[in-house]
């Protein structure tokens, strides 16, 4: 379902990350929570793609959704 989260308890703990990387979901969503776009997410860190940043996001709704739901 997701091609670029990866889980790994020896990477950040086990937290949901971009896969490749060590950036989590969690620090993606914060730099986009202080004002941070798209864009500038991409120049900050050029490892990441424009669709890993879209699947970071439909991540964290969609985890949002499961535990509003259970």
């Amino acid at each position: 379902m997701f091609t670029h989260i990866a889980y790994n308890p020896e990477i950040l703990s086990g937290k949901p990350h971009i896969t490749g990387t060590r950036l989590s979901i969690e620090f993606i969503l914060e730099l986009f929570a202080s004002g941070a776009t798209k864009d500038d997410v991409l120049k900050s860190y050029p490892q990441l793609t424009a669709e890993a940043v879209e699947e970071a996001l439909k991540y964290a709704a969609q985890f949002q959704k499961s535990v509003v739901m259970s």
